[in-house]
C-alpha cells in the first residue's frame, strides 16, 4: 500500500521491539532520487534526547532501515 507522506505526519514513530520515540513531523529527502533519507521526530518525554542526532528544533533525525505504517503508529527499524 502507497500513502502521501502528509498522511504519515502526526503518527507516532516507534522501534521494532516497541520503544515509542515520538511523532513524525517531517522528513529529509534525497533530491536527486527522492528517496527518505531520515525521519524527523518530535521526540516523545521518555526519549533520552543525547542519544539520538537532533536539528536545531531538537527534533531527533532518524536513518532507518525500514519503515511500516500501522494504522495511526509508523514502526521503523532504526538503521546503525
Amino acid at each position: 500500500m502507497k500513502l502521501f507522506a502528509t498522511e504519515l505526519r502526526g503518527k507516532t514513530v516507534m522501534t521494532e521491539d516497541g520503544q515509542v520515540l515520538g511523532v513524525l513531523e517531517d522528513f529529509l529527502l534525497e533530491t536527486k532520487t527522492g528517496r527518505i533519507q531520515s525521519l524527523l521526530v518530535a521526540p516523545a518525554e521518555s526519549v533520552e534526547t543525547r542519544l539520538f542526532k537532533t536539528d536545531p528544533h531538537g527534533r531527533l533525525i532518524l536513518s532507518f532501515r525500514s519503515m511500516k505504517a500501522v494504522r495511526d503508529v509508523i514502526v521503523t527499524q532504526i538503521a546503525d
